[in-house]
């Protein structure tokens, strides 16, 4: 009898365990020390990590929006292309690429070499020269639109507006387009040099690499978008 009681109570004790085990994991927890953020935990566990800062998110955001980027100038492109090359295209007049167009192309590239070098000087540990390469970015992209706005004006100068003819009005609309979805992008590189000046630290570091990073994925492709955009006018004229 003594061993049936015995054998019965070690088995009850196994049974509460493996409940306890259970019941934990499913509240986030890794086992009965509850190290987790279950119940016993003695940090911040799972909960409070998932709370947090998580790079891979922005950048899965960012790259899903740029999908829909892409394909909206590309179905502008198509048509752009096939406007022109219609038979009776006898109203398309391409004009004279305006030269602040060309002023704006060497902006944006050489933007792009600046956002890779502030890249590289914080993960560097460089943080002093990070903001200054972030800031030249900026001023960069600043000139960018105001180039932009420049090219307007010759356009207008020319006796060319939004309706004047089908070339004008998509040099206007991809430009313009352009240029809002890139005014995004100096919105956020202000508030990454904001963020930058006020914030130090390890941890601080870790977040910042991840922002211009991301910051950076976005900014290239207008880049690139930008170079598409001057050879598609510049050549279907």
């Amino acid at each position: 009898m003594g061993t049936t009681a015995t054998a019965s109570s070690e088995t009850a004790t196994r049974a509460e365990g493996t409940l306890d085990i259970a019941t934990s994991r499913r509240r986030g927890g890794r086992g009965p020390r509850g190290n987790g953020s279950g119940p016993g935990g003695g940090g911040s566990g799972g909960d409070d990590r998932s709370r947090g800062f998580s790079p891979e998110h922005y950048r899965i955001g960012v790259l899903i929006g740029l999908a829909s980027i892409l394909m909206m100038f590309t179905a502008l492109a198509s048509a752009y292309i096939v406007r022109s090359g219609m038979p009776t295209s006898i109203d398309w007049h391409g004009g004279t690429m305006p030269s602040f167009v060309y002023l704006s192309t060497a902006l944006i590239v050489v933007s792009s070499l600046t956002l890779t070098r502030a890249k590289a000087a914080i993960n560097h540990g460089e943080g002093p020269a990070y903001k200054v390469w972030l800031g030249v970015t900026l001023l960069l992209g600043l000139g960018f639109l105001a180039s932009q706005l420049l090219a307007w004006r010759q356009l207008v100068a020319q006796g060319l507006y939004l309706a004047s003819n089908p070339h004008s009005s998509f040099f206007y609309v991809l430009t313009g387009l352009h240029g809002l979805h890139l005014a995004g992008g100096i919105l956020a590189l202000s508030l990454l040099l904001m963020y930058a000046r006020r914030t130090q630290g390890a941890e601080a570091d870790v977040k910042k690499r991840a922002l211009t990073d991301v910051v950076g994925i976005y900014w290239h492709f207008m880049d690139l978008l930008w170079v598409f955009l001057f050879l598609l006018l510049f050549f279907w004229r």
